[in-house]
């Protein structure tokens, strides 16, 4: 049998990702407030004084949990909705990413936007995740507008933009709580719901206010 090699040999990165595997578990099982250093020590298979040594306090392993999460997310996402697809087919891929990424890390979804969301200085990372995801779908809706040879106005986009983002975030919510759904019915539905008034907005329709 081969012998697995121990901790201490193992390249520090492999270890800091083991320790943040075990974090994430952790935390996303008992919150930030209510997990403790040594549960996730214990979790990672190694000493408490290991765990200061590597990530630092509590919090800046919490905050090192959502920087790893929230770059995994964005890097799946901006991987699948290559730019020389069609738009329709990006934001496709790129929603079907999204709920993908959702429904393979449950722990790390709900570390990210569930025991972060309203609590400082955490809000803040999930804020800035939230910008850079609304500013990638928005970017997805102005080559829409360009393709069709139309010029939509920076507000519209940004706004549809996250529009989007948090109708995903709800959804993803509806992922994690609902294993059974497969992430690909969910980002056909989005789909359905977005392209068709995003589409109607972008060639410069939309409701309006009965006088």
């Amino acid at each position: 049998m081969r012998a697995v090699p121990s901790f201490r040999r193992l390249p520090r990165a492999v270890r800091e990702q083991q320790m943040l595997d075990a974090a994430v578990r952790v935390f996303s099982r008992r919150g930030f407030h209510a997990a403790s250093v040594d549960e996730i020590a214990e979790a990672a298979g190694i000493s408490k004084p290991m765990v200061y040594a590597y990530l630092g306090t509590k919090e800046e392993l919490f905050i090192a949990c959502l920087d790893r999460e929230g770059v995994r997310l964005m890097e799946a996402v901006a991987a699948a909705a290559g730019e020389d697809l069609a738009p329709d087919e990006q934001l496709w891929r790129g929603l079907r990413a999204f709920f993908g990424f959702v429904a393979a890390h449950r722990d790390g979804w709900t570390v990210l936007y569930r025991q972060a969301r309203g609590q400082e200085p955490f809000a803040g990372v999930l804020a800035q995740l939230r910008a850079r995801m609304a500013e990638l779908v928005s970017g997805m809706l102005a080559r829409a507008s360009a393709a069709a040879g139309l010029e939509a106005r920076v507000d519209e986009v940004a706004t549809t933009g996250y529009a989007l983002v948090g109708a995903a975030e709800a959804l993803a919510d509806w992922v994690v709580e609902h294993p059974d759904e497969e992430p690909d019915v969910t980002a056909t539905r989005l789909m359905n719901v977005v392209w068709m008034g995003a589409g109607a907005l972008l060639r410069g329709e939309g409701w309006r206010q009965r006088a």
